[in-house]
C-alpha cells in the first residue's frame, strides 16, 4: 500500500501512481494506492487538508480509471463511508480512531475490506477488540496494521513483538513503515507552534524488521519530493529509493520464516533426536 500522504492535486496524484506502479509491476508486487482526501487530525488548525471528500474521491476515481489501481483511503467520519466505499477497495481507520465503534461499523457495512491503525496508545491486544467490531458488522474482511507505539511526548516506538502478538484478532497483519518513524508535536515552527517530525531515514530499518518477523503487507507513503509536500513530508520516503528498497525486502521475504509458528518442545533435549 503506498502513495503521497495526501492529495494535493490531480496531476500529481496521477504521476504518483503511474510512477508507483510501474516499479510495484516491474517487481511482481501488488499495489493498492494510497492517498487522503482529507486530513482531520493535523497538529495545527491552519495545516493543510487536502481537497475534501467530493474532489478527493474523484481523483481517487480517476486513478482506478487509469491504471486499474485498488485504492485505499482514510475516513474520520462514519458519514463518509458510503461515499468513500463506491470509490475505496480498502477502507482505513486512523489510529487515533481505532476504537471508534460507530466508525467501525460504518465501514464494514460497506463491505470493503477495512484497516484499522493500531493506536498509538493501545496495546496490541485491543486490536481483536477493534477487529471483532468489524466482523460483528457482518464484514470479516479486515486487517489490522501497526504503525508504532507513543514514547514519551513527541516519539514513538515499533515494538516487534506486536506484529505477533497482534495476530491475536485472527486476520492479516500489517505495518506502516512510515507514520511509525513520526515525531507527533516534535518539530518547532519559527514564530511559535509545532509540527509532526519524523526519522525518514530509519524506514528501512523498519521495513526490514517487519519483512523479517512475517507481516502480510506493509503500508509506506512516497512521495516525489518529500521536502515539498504539504503534510507529513519528513515520513514520506522518496520516490526515486522506491525501488532499490523493495527489492531488498522482495530479497529478506524471500529467505524468512517469520510467519511460521514454531511449537516449542522444553522437554529435555535429547541430542539423538
Amino acid at each position: 500500500m503506498a502513495g503521497p500522504n495526501v492529495i494535493q492535486s490531480e496531476e500529481h496524484v496521477l504521476k504518483l501512481a503511474r510512477q508507483i506502479k510501474a516499479i510495484t509491476d516491474k517487481l511482481g508486487l501488488t499495489l493498492v494506492f494510497k492517498s487522503s482526501f482529507d486530513k482531520a487530525n493535523r497538529t495545527s488548525a491552519t495545516s493543510f487538508r487536502g481537497p475534501g471528500l467530493e474532489e478527493g474521491l474523484r481523483v481517487l476515481q480517476k486513478v482506478k480509471d487509469l491504471y486499474g489501481l485498488p485504492i485505499i483511503t482514510d475516513i474520520h467520519e462514519a458519514s463518509q463511508a458510503e461515499a468513500v466505499g463506491k470509490v475505496a477497495d480498502i477502507i482505513q481507520i486512523p489510529a487515533f480512531l481505532c476504537r471508534q465503534t460507530d466508525l467501525l461499523v460504518a465501514a464494514a457495512k460497506t463491505g470493503k475490506v477495512v484497516q484499522i491503525k493500531k493506536g498509538q496508545f493501545c496495546a496490541p491486544s485491543v486490536m481483536r477488540n477493534s477487529a471483532e467490531k468489524v466482523r460483528s458488522a457482518g464484514n470479516p474482511n479486515v486487517l489490522v496494521c501497526e504503525r508504532g507505539t507513543m514514547f514519551g511526548y513527541t516519539d514513538l516506538v515499533v515494538d516487534p513483538r506486536n506484529l505477533v502478538l497482534m495476530r491475536d484478532a485472527g486476520c492479516p497483519v500489517t505495518c506502516d513503515v512510515t507514520h511509525a518513524l513520526q515525531q507527533p508535536a516534535g518539530k518547532p515552527l519559527k514564530g511559535g507552534g509545532v509540527a509532526s517530525g519524523g526519522l525518514r531515514d530509519l524506514i528501512p530499518s523498519i521495513a526490514r524488521t517487519a519483512v523479517a518477523v512475517g507481516v502480510d503487507g506493509l503500508f509506506m507513503e512516497v512521495h516525489d519530493d518529500p521536502t515539498t509536500s504539504p503534510v507529513d513530508g519528513p515520513t514520506q520516503w522518496p520516490l526515486r529509493h522506491f525501488e532499490e528498497l523493495l527489492k531488498e525486502l522482495i530479497d529478506i521475504a524471500t529467505v524468512t520464516k517469520g510467519k511460521k509458528q514454531y511449537k516449542i518442545d522444553l522437554s529435555p533435549y535429547n541430542p539423538d533426536k
